[in-house]
């Protein structure tokens, strides 16, 4: 028995229009002892014209779409109740709703049910997420893949592929009588374990990239004080979004922007100046500064083309192992001669970065059939496949070095077991809740 549910699915803000959903096996009942027409016994799909009614009180006229299950979002008898975008009466209805006997929805509990009824699989349903906090269009349609079941279809041939050689090795220590039963050996399961890591690669090398262009990049602009990090930040931005001055350790604390370049969204960071300082606030600052580097995606390295000193080695230290593009700002204070071949020179105060914007996307390595193509590039579904690649090497090891063929039969079973985890097949309660916590209510 699932019980009704309801809650607001738009913004909860002064609108044109809003929508209250609900969902539930008694949805029409209760529906019906509010709206000016019964509902109960419908058996198709419809939209309704008619009166929200608290006892005898009109609380608006609406336009009601009735879902019969389970030809529905969720697979239960749903109603959206479209009403005017006014918060006293979005929450009236609610009010109404829950008096007579639905109870307040939690956050994904309507995408939740939608995968219970088996309407979505996992990945399909967060993608629901991801396309609602989409941020570029190239992101809203790596989700949009997700939600469509095209992501999903990916994992099939090594699902189907993990299950075969499953099913014959279980096959072979069942019935080892069985002469005509395709032999389970080392060869075999080597072959298999090489194959699988190549195409098991390829989904992650995909994903990764994927995810890039869904989530984005941090970028972290660090260096000393006064070479211009500030100034690199307003110039990638185009707004005066930090306060540049002569003044050393202006800036104090991080401070965010973020931008599209050319489809990927990078969140930039510009730290405070690195540097020996007995100032409490400025230390603070600094080791922020030295946080962001670690934790950031790209790293921008910035020294003065006219003053490179002791202090910029520091830096260059600090970076190495990173994912670092070294830049030197403000070239305008040096002639051409005394630029170095393959050196990157900006003048972030003369907007003069496009080599830079170049350099950083570069660095992300795309190809166009990475915006046109579906990739796993959730970061729990790539977490997944890490894992599942890990457990398939360990296989291979395990077989080269003679290990009975039942306990590397446990190990491929733990591979597939993942493998279904990735849609949600294996049904994992704790896992499903987590993940749809996530989500906004009426959602």
């Amino acid at each position: 028995m699932f019980e009704t549910i309801v809650a607001l699915a738009t913004a909860p803000m002064k609108s044109a229009l809003s929508i209250v959903r609900l969902s539930g096996d008694d949805c029409f009942s209760i529906v019906s002892k509010f709206f000016s027409k019964n509902i109960e016994g419908e058996t198709k799909n419809k939209i309704l014209h008619g009166f929200i009614m608290d006892g005898e009180e009109t609380v608006d006229e609406v336009v009601l779409l009735v879902y019969k299950n389970p030809r529905s979002f969720t697979g239960e008898d749903s109603v959206e109740i479209i009403c005017h975008g006014s918060p006293l009466i979005y929450k009236r209805i609610v009010e109404v709703a829950i008096k007579n006997g639905a109870r307040q929805a939690t956050g994904g509990e309507f995408s939740s049910r939608s995968y219970f009824h088996g309407k979505l699989d996992l990945m399909q349903a967060e993608s629901i997420n991801d396309l609602i906090n989409a941020e570029t269009e190239e992101s809203k349609r790596m989700s949009m893949y997700a939600l469509k079941g095209e992501t999903s279809a990916l994992v099939a041939p090594i699902k189907k592929e993990l299950g075969d050689i499953l099913s014959l090795i279980e096959v072979n220590i069942d019935y080892p009588e069985y002469l005509d039963i395709e032999e389970a050996n080392s060869d075999k399961i080597l072959a298999f374990c090489d194959d699988f890591e190549r195409k098991i690669g390829i989904l992650i090398d995909n994903g990764r990239k994927g995810n890039v262009i869904k989530d984005g990049i941090n970028v972290a602009i660090v260096g000393k004080p006064n070479v211009g990090k500030s100034s690199i930040l307003n110039a990638m931005l185009n707004e005066e979004k930090a306060i540049v001055t002569d003044v050393k350790g202006t800036t104090r604390d991080v401070v965010e922007g973020k931008m599209n370049l050319n489809g990927i969204l990078l969140n930039l960071f510009d730290t405070a100046g690195i540097r020996e300082s007995t100032d409490k606030v400025e230390e603070i600052g600094i080791k922020k500064s030295l946080d962001k580097l670690n934790e950031s995606d790209i790293v921008l390295a910035v020294f003065d083309s006219s003053n490179f000193d002791e202090e910029d080695k520091e830096i260059l230290k600090l970076v190495e192992g990173k994912n670092t593009i070294v830049v030197y700002n403000k070239k305008d204070l040096i002639s051409d001669a005394e630029k170095q071949e393959n050196v990157l020179y900006i003048s972030a105060i003369n907007k003069d970065i496009n080599v830079l914007k170049e350099a950083i996307y570069n660095k992300l390595n795309l190809k166009e059939e990475n915006f046109t193509t579906p990739s796993i590039a959730n970061a729990r579904e790539l977490g997944i496949l890490e894992n599942v690649r890990s457990i398939m090497k360990q296989v291979k090891n395990d077989t080269l070095n003679g290990v009975p063929v039942d306990i590397v039969n446990s190990e491929i079973k733990e591979a597939y077991l993942k493998i279904l985890s990735l849609t949600g097949e294996d049904f994992d309660f704790d896992i499903a809740k987590e993940i749809f916590s996530r989500f906004c209510v009426g959602k």
